[in-house]
C-alpha cells in the first residue's frame, strides 16, 4: 500500500482522529540521510508525527516544523510538513547507534534524551509564525506530541507512532495515529479511547500485518463508530530548488559573497532535507555581486 493519511470522526462528534502509514517516506528519508536504525525510528517517528499536524492545516501554502532537541546524542531532530501532510526533515547526528532496549526494541528515548524540548512552528502566512514549546517527557516522541497538545493547544490527546526496521535497515513499517477529544466529550468518552488504546496491538505490529491507517483507526477506536472523512496521499517531498537557493546566496549580501569567491571560488549548497547540491560557478557569484552591489547591498 503506499504511503496514506486518513481523518476519520466519530459520529457521536466526541472524537475526530488522523492515521498515517508512512513507510516509503520514511524509508526515502533512511535512504537520503544513511541514518542508524534508531536514527531512521525517531526520524520516522518526527516525520509520521507531523504530517498528521500539518494535514490539519487549512491553507494550502501553510506548514508545520516539529523541532525535537533532546539532550541524547542524535541531536536536534527537524521535521517539516505542508498542508497536504507531505513531509521532508532531518536529524542532527545520523549514525548514532545504540544497544537494543531490555525488552529487544530500539532505545528512541535515550537516543532522543530524556530532557529537553518539543518545539511546534506553524507557518499560517501571517506576519509572525505561531510558536508553542513544551519540555520532553521522555523522548520517545509520541507521549511528548501528546503532551504538547495537551499544554500548548488544551486539546486532550492521545498519539501513537512507530517504526518497524528490518535486519537489512530497511523499513518494514511505519505510521502512526492522533486522537483528540471535541469539546463536550466526558469521562465514558475518555475511558473508551482509553480502553482501545491499551486492547490494541502496537502501532508498527498492526501496521505490518495491515498497512491501512483507516483499519489502524478502527482498531485503536474500536469502541466508536468511525467515519473516514478523508483519504489523502502523502510523501517526502522537498522544496527546494536552484532559484531558492539562489536567493539565499542573494540574502547574504555582497561582501559575504565576495569572501565565499575569495576563498572557494564557487559556492556548492546541500541542502539539508535531500542532500540535493546546488553549485554557482564563480561567474554567477560574481554577477550576483554586481547586482547587490547596484542596489546598495
Amino acid at each position: 500500500m503506499n504511503d496514506t493519511l486518513v481523518r476519520a470522526m466519530s459520529k457521536d462528534g466526541m472524537v475526530k482522529a488522523t492515521a498515517v502509514y508512512t513507510r516509503a517516506l520514511t524509508e526515502r528519508a533512511r535512504q537520503i540521510h544513511h541514518t542508524s536504525p534508531v536514527a531512521t525510528a525517531a526520524l520516522g517517528r518526527a516525520l509520521a508525527g507531523v504530517s498528521m499536524m500539518g494535514n490539519a492545516l487549512k491553507g494550502s501554502g501553510e506548514s508545520v516544523t516539529l523541532q525535537i532537541k533532546g539532550d541524547g546524542p542524535l541531536g536536534t531532530i527537524l521535521a517539516v510538513s505542508d498542508a497536504e501532510g507531505n513531509v521532508r526533515g532531518y536529524v542532527q547526528d545520523a549514525s548514532v547507534e545504540l544497544p537494543l532496549r531490555a525488552d529487544g526494541k530500539l532505545d528512541v528515548g535515550s537516543a532522543v534524551g530524556h530532557s529537553g524540548t518539543l518545539t511546534v512552528i506553524k507557518d499560517l502566512g501571517l506576519k509572525e509564525p505561531y510558536v508553542g514549546t513544551v519540555d520532553l517527557l521522555g523522548g520517545e516522541i509520541a507521549e511528548d506530541l501528546a503532551a504538547y497538545f495537551v499544554e500548548s493547544e488544551q486539546i486532550p490527546s492521545a498519539c501513537g507512532l512507530g517504526v518497524l526496521v528490518d535486519r537489512d535497515r530497511s523499513v518494514l513499517a511505519a505510521g502512526g495515529y492522533l486522537i483528540q477529544l471535541l469539546p463536550g466529550a466526558g469521562e465514558d468518552t475518555i475511558a473508551k479511547v482509553e480502553g482501545g488504546i491499551y486492547a490494541a496491538p502496537s502501532v508498527t505490529n498492526q501496521l505490518r500485518d495491515d498497512p491501512d491507517p483507516a483499519n489502524l483507526l478502527r482498531t485503536v477506536l474500536s469502541d466508536f463508530d468511525l467515519e473516514i472523512l478523508e483519504t489523502t496521499p502523502i510523501e517526502y517531498r522537498c522544496y527546494c530548488s536552484r532559484e531558492r537557493t539562489e536567493r539565499a546566496l542573494l540574502s547574504l549580501g555582497s561582501k559575504e559573497l565576495e569572501d565565499i569567491l575569495r576563498e572557494q571560488g564557487k559556492a556548492d549548497l546541500t541542502c539539508q532535507f535531500c542532500d540535493r547540491i546546488h553549485s554557482f560557478s564563480g561567474e554567477e557569484l560574481r554577477r550576483m555581486i554586481d547586482e547587490l552591489k547596484k542596489i546598495g547591498k
